[in-house]
């Protein structure tokens, strides 16, 4: 059997391990510079708040003191899952981390599957605050399902289990076809106008149908929702490649101001590839006016570069984004979009015959810079060429980082 945990409104649920008079009322978190609502309590849901909705839609329920809102503070959210995540492995043993919120299990030896998905849902609450749901089936596909029948039927205990075939039949009947896992809007519908209405009503299609209109990918889901698994629980594959890119809240025109939060987004990034063991050989940057401002003058540029020897440190991956950036800014353009992207990303590292730099040294110097970062917060040791990436973005509505800056750690009077 197959087991999917999936944390119930994920950033709505971390906002309020830390914040109790959330609980129960409506909630929404926004996106990078407060755009659009990005995540929905039960409540929100329920007031007809719709998923990516611009906030200035609904900032009059906020203002009338009817909505609770909070910015993405996704460093928190990270640090959450990390939390929630390694849990679940200490429980199951065999796992895949899907998302931040959502992990496939291998329950392949345990007696009794609904007993230990119960058991979850209790001990990851009572250890971590965050309520989460679990599906256990047959296939991926098929735990996909059982989830959301957790999360919706408080009767499940938080645990559903799809385990013979009258359930998945009496589950599948209750699923609209755009709702299932792996079918995007424009199968669903074409399926629709094909009269399938329902997860089942696709289940009982022929193979061959099944795959003239979709192809591989349209016969795998239609094998697993027919009980037979496709997909195995594996560890993915490593990464290939490393973003970190922004969309600033405001124009930026000066070459110094972009320069410093190119050279930031180059130093977060090789820290995140170090944090795996990575190193990377190349390394990308590129820039962008505001599109949507047709009446502006608009360009958009990259350049890459390649490094002699992979590298995770943020002093060469800054040096080689600034000569990148050079090359490409222009005066004259207000720039809304900036990017660094780290490539060809490995485990090893071969030294040149002439290299230069102590690679021994300079692997002792970012293990303490890293160890310093641990306690004492990201902004603790920064290079010089960096500026704040908050300078560039709009949250009006964040919340500390409870977990993971020590200033931000809640204070209990007595």
């Amino acid at each position: 059997m197959i087991g999917l945990v999936d944390c119930n409104n994920f950033f709505v649920s971390c906002e309020r391990v830390f914040d109790p008079s959330l609980e129960g009322v409506p909630v929404v978190v926004l996106s990078g510079n407060d755009g659009c609502v990005i995540a929905r309590s039960n409540e929100a849901k329920a007031m007809g708040i719709q998923m990516g909705v611009p906030f200035f839609r609904v900032r009059n329920l906020y203002e009338a003191g009817k909505l609770r809102v909070r910015s993405a503070n996704i460093i928190l959210y990270g640090d959450m899952s990390q939390r929630v995540m390694s849990l679940v492995r200490e429980m199951a043993g065999k796992t895949v981390q899907y998302s931040i919120d959502e992990s496939f299990m291998d329950l392949t030896g345990i007696q009794d599957c609904r007993a230990f998905g119960v058991e979850m849902v209790r001990k990851v609450k009572k250890w971590t605050g965050i309520p989460v749901s679990v599906g256990i089936a047959s296939s991926m596909t098929l735990a996909k399902v059982a989830s959301k029948f957790a999360k919706r039927y408080k009767g499940y205990k938080g645990c559903c289990m799809i385990g013979d075939e009258t359930a998945r039949v009496k589950a599948l009947r209750l699923v609209s076809i755009g709702d299932v896992w792996g079918i995007g809007r424009q199968y669903a519908k074409a399926l629709n106008l094909r009269g399938v209405e329902t997860a089942y009503d696709f289940s009982l299609w022929p193979e061959r149908e099944v795959s003239a209109l979709m192809g591989v990918n349209g016969v795998r889901t239609w094998r697993e929702l027919n009980g037979e698994c496709c997909t195995q629980v594996t560890p993915p594959k490593a990464a290939r490649s490393a973003t970190q890119s922004q969309t600033f809240y405001k124009t930026i025109t000066d070459y110094d101001e972009l320069a410093g939060l190119v050279a930031d987004f180059a130093a977060t990034t090789a820290a995140r590839i170090r944090r795996h063991g990575l190193r990377a050989t190349t390394l990308a940057v590129w820039i962008a006016t505001d599109r949507y401002h047709l009446y502006e003058k608009q360009y958009a540029d990259s350049a890459g570069t390649r490094f002699e020897v992979a590298t995770n440190d943020p002093r060469e991956t800054i040096a080689a984004a600034t000569a990148c950036l050079k090359s490409i800014f222009r005066p004259g353009y207000a720039y809304k979009q900036a990017g660094v992207s780290l490539g060809g990303l490995q485990r090893y590292m071969q030294p040149t015959l002439f290299d230069k730099v102590d690679r021994q040294g300079q692997e002792r110097l970012l293990k303490s810079i890293d160890a310093i970062k641990a306690r004492e917060g990201n902004d603790a040791i920064r290079i010089a060429a960096q500026s704040s990436a908050s300078a560039i973005r709009h949250n009006e509505f964040r919340s500390p980082c409870y977990t993971t800056v020590l200033r931000d750690i809640i204070r209990v009077k007595v």
